[in-house]
């Protein structure tokens, strides 16, 4: 399993937390089994990567200009940032996506690094062929996310457990899950991930975690 593995955050920033502009109930329970997911790969070396929507103020996403959505993530603001509690690498990788004045930007594929690389460009280079995404919104940028790693064949796994949705109209989280599995990807609790990548882990690493278990 640790083989080509690589961790994607998507989303998880103030704005779609709780007190956020674009809120999600309950959106901050993700956090923990988010930050478990990432000192998991990094005890292994693996890529971390975080996705963040990053619009410019005037962008047709939002109301005031024929978008479905208000005003949230705008670039540079404290809506943007990734939420305080969430414990990114040093190293971890920052795809901004949503830069378009004239798209939606949900897929972190849609997205690029600080050097101007797309994410499967990316991911192609670091030979990752197995994608573990986790993050908001479960019924948008995350669907979207899933379908276009899928899409480029990339194996993917959806932490169930790690995910939260919008639900405009209820049930949607539910039926986004249930799309992605019918897809191809693998429903999965970070729990299961983590023991997982645990079996597949050096000895050492495994003896270390067999400690802080203890």
């Amino acid at each position: 399993m640790t083989e080509n593995s690589a961790l994607l955050i998507v989303d998880l920033q103030n704005d779609f937390c709780p007190g956020g502009a674009l809120q999600i109930i309950n959106g901050d329970r993700i956090i923990e089994p988010t930050n478990e997911m990432v000192r998991s790969f990094s005890a292994l070396g693996l890529p971390v990567l975080a996705s963040r929507d990053w619009h410019l103020p005037n962008t047709s996403h939002f109301h005031d200009f024929g978008g479905q959505w208000p005003v949230h993530c705008v670039r540079e603001t404290e809506g943007a940032a990734f939420h305080p509690a969430l414990c990114l690498p040093q190293d971890a990788v920052i795809i901004s996506k949503g830069t378009d004045l004239a798209s939606d930007g949900y897929s972190a594929f849609a997205g690029m690094t600080a050097d101007g690389k797309e994410l499967e460009r990316f991911l192609r280079d670091r030979e990752v062929t197995k994608l573990c995404i986790c993050g908001l919104a479960t019924d948008y940028c995350v669907l979207s996310t899933t379908r276009d790693a899928l899409g480029r064949g990339f194996q993917v796994m959806v932490l169930s457990d790690a995910v939260a949705g919008v639900d405009s109209t209820p049930g949607d989280s539910e039926r986004a899950l249930a799309e992605m599995d019918r897809a191809g990807a693998q429903l999965i609790t970070s729990h299961a991930l983590k023991n997982l990548l645990l079996k597949g882990a050096p000895a050492n690493v495994q003896a270390g975690q067999a400690v802080k278990n203890s």
